[in-house]
This record gives structure tokens, C-alpha cells and sequence, in this order.
């Protein structure tokens, strides 16, 4: 192995450590916030003589972005739970469509993206 490879293996390795770093992060901090907002999800309380009509409007619409939110958060969750797991398979870093490198800076801006930009244009 060259000076040069040997050099760009270790920048690779480095910068791979820095990201699965900022994926575990991520996932801790969604696990954590997914636990403190179960409760915004639960049922409404119907009870007409205890809140009015509008305050009820109110949470029942509050409880349906709760709803959302946490799914969107499940959904991130398991990306970045699939990027790490690309990690340990090696497989960091590929596109999962085409096999081609994902552009470093595009994994910069989305650690969990598991496909290449030209990929990603193609799927939307």
C-alpha cells in the first residue's frame, strides 16, 4: 500500500468515526425525546363538562401532530439505526441502489443517507 492510499484510508477511517459518532448521538437523543413525547400522544379526553369545544379542537389537533412527530422520529430512527448498522457491515458509505461511493459531503450534511444524490433524485 502506497504513502498516499495508506494516508486517504486513514483520513477515510477517521472521518467514518466522526460520523458513526454523530449517528449514535442522533439516535440517543430521538430515543430520549421519543420517550418524554409519548404522552402528547395520548387519547383526548372527551368530557364536555370538564374542557370546551375549542380546548378540546385544540388537543385533539395537538395530539395529531404528536402523532406525526412521533412517527416521523420512529422513521429517522431506524435510518440512522440502518446507517450504523451499514457500519458494521462495511457497507458505509455505498449506495444501497448502485454500489457507487455516496459523496462524502452529502453524508457530512445526512450521515444516515443511504443512497447516492443521483439515486436519491431518481427514487423521488
Amino acid at each position: 500500500m502506497t504513502t498516499a492510499n495508506l494516508s486517504t484510508g486513514l483520513l477515510m477511517s477517521e472521518r467514518w468515526a466522526e460520523l458513526r459518532a454523530r449517528l449514535e448521538n442522533l439516535l440517543a437523543e430521538l430515543t430520549e425525546l421519543d420517550a418524554v413525547s409519548r404522552e402528547s400522544a395520548q387519547v383526548v379526553e372527551l368530557d364536555q363538562t370538564r374542557v370546551g369545544r375549542l380546548s378540546r379542537m385544540d388537543a385533539m389537533q395537538a395530539q395529531a401532530m404528536s402523532i406525526e412527530s412521533n412517527r416521523r422520529r420512529a422513521l429517522e430512527i431506524r435510518r440512522i439505526q440502518a446507517a450504523l448498522q451499514r457500519i458494521a457491515d462495511g457497507e458505509y458509505g455505498e449506495c444501497r441502489r448502485c454500489g457507487e461511493a455516496i459523496n462524502p459531503k452529502r453524508l457530512a450534511v445526512d450521515p444516515a443517507a443511504p443512497l447516492c444524490i443521483d439515486c436519491a433524485n431518481h427514487a423521488d
